[in-house]
């Protein structure tokens, strides 16, 4: 391979996250290595380590004391709390013009995509996503879902790693301090978002994301309104149903004494807890946008045009 001699003079950060994985470090630092040597002047590797438990550390540092020329950065995290919490914690370390995220060491995809991130950044996108061709089903039912009460045009899938620029940082950071997911905050964020696609699959991550999901169906998604505004209709026609029945029954037919007033009662009492139940839902959905969600518009880019 020809020797590139007009490196990318932009500062580049790379957060990676550890834990538990010593048998991978050597293979994904040594590639990571090779391409930031290869295309960038200037660049930082900030590696979070939360809470590992085998010599993952140990073997980073040998290999840093061996073949890195530059300073890396080890973030010890104070015991293990997520691939969230630590990456955000990451990029609060990280200083670069642009970050590469990689949640994991796995590397099922080609090593030149790490720079066709960075050049597809250059044609205006604040934020690339490499992503599978190949999705598990459990995550393509979970993304269908998000991807359908999200209001936002991109959509989310698996990904392997992605890239983001100092700007799409600052702008999810501006619009909530602390990121639950931050694939989706900055699919919400209103900045320009690509996806490019490698052949093959990504393994699963090991902890339980239930709650994550949860959390993120919750924060950047009507998920919660509509599917309680939906039971709440379905559930006041039914009492409405039973509403008519009840009347039908008074009139043409001979109910056991006192059961026309408890049906009307509890008919009309469920109908008025069901309305109240999504008044309810629909307040606490706006005391969700007015405290997590801290600006009141997004805006992609501005343009000036001169003659």
């Amino acid at each position: 391979m020809a020797q590139i001699t007009n490196k990318e003079k932009n500062f580049i950060s790379a957060v990676v996250y550890l834990h538990d994985c010593a048998g991978q470090v050597e293979s994904f630092f040594d590639r990571l290595l090779a391409r930031l040597e290869e295309h960038f002047d200037y660049y930082e590797i900030v590696a979070v380590n939360d809470g590992c438990t085998d010599d993952t550390v140990a073997r980073l540092k040998e290999f840093a004391a061996g073949k890195m020329e530059k300073p890396l950065t080890i973030l010890n995290m104070s015991l293990h709390q997520g691939v969230e919490q630590a990456m955000n914690a990451g990029l609060d370390a990280a200083i670069g013009d642009f970050v590469f995220e990689f949640d994991s060491l796995d590397t099922p995809y080609p090593a030149e995509m790490i720079w066709q991130a960075y050049e597809t950044a250059l044609t205006g996108f604040d934020v690339v996503t490499v992503s599978p061709s190949r999705q598990k089903t459990a995550s393509k039912a979970f993304y269908a879902l998000f991807n359908a009460f999200s209001n936002s045009i991109y959509k989310l899938e698996s990904d392997a790693f992605r890239l983001v620029s100092r700007r799409a940082i600052n702008r999810v950071k501006a619009i909530s301090e602390n990121l639950p997911y931050r694939k989706a905050a900055y699919a919400a964020s209103g900045l320009a978002c690509k996806t490019l696609h490698f052949e093959g699959s990504i393994r699963g991550q090991q902890e339980a994301r239930l709650d994550k999901a949860i959390d993120s169906l919750a924060l950047y998604t009507n998920t919660g309104y509509k599917i309680s505004f939906g039971i709440s209709c379905a559930m006041a026609l039914l009492t409405l149903i039973a509403l008519v029945y009840t009347v039908v029954v008074w009139l043409v037919g001979e109910p056991v004494t006192g059961w026309t007033t408890t049906m009307l009662v509890l008919s009309g009492g469920l109908a008025g807890m069901f309305v109240i139940l999504t008044i309810a839902v629909k307040y606490l959905s706006l005391l969700v946008d007015l405290v997590f969600r801290k600006q009141a518009y997004l805006i992609e880019g501005i343009e000036k045009i001169q003659k």
